[in-house]
């Protein structure tokens, strides 16, 4: 057998072993792009507190922050566009979602909802 033959071979099988893993429940696989940016936004209910759009801060009495395991407390958050500020005011029922960026919990979405 030559290499070409060996490879025709051996190839499918390799491929066959890869999905059956990647089909394996449990097996950690490194996830693709596509299946990232489809993930659900973690949207966390709060009323802001107070709004300091010069430092493009937030302060927030927020429900648990799943996605970072956060339990329910006030908090200062930065923002990650001061312009996300613009409409609202303290007082305001909202949703956001947050993340930690470059080490500072970051307010990335933010919405008023109806009372």
């Amino acid at each position: 057998m030559n290499i070409a033959q060996i490879a025709a071979w051996t190839l499918p099988l390799v491929l066959a072993a890869t999905t059956a893993f990647a089909q394996t429940p449990g097996a950690t696989v490194a996830p693709n792009a596509a299946a990232t940016a489809t993930a659900p936004v973690a949207w966390t209910a709060a009323e802001i507190r107070k709004i300091d759009p010069a430092t493009g801060k937030i302060t927030l009495k927020h429900a648990d922050i799943k996605n970072l395991n956060m339990p329910a407390m006030t908090m200062v958050f930065r923002v990650k566009d001061a312009s996300l500020l613009t409409p609202l005011q303290a007082g305001d029922p909202v949703r956001f979602v947050a993340d930690k960026i470059g080490g500072e919990y970051t307010v990335i979405r933010i919405e008023k909802v109806a009372p």
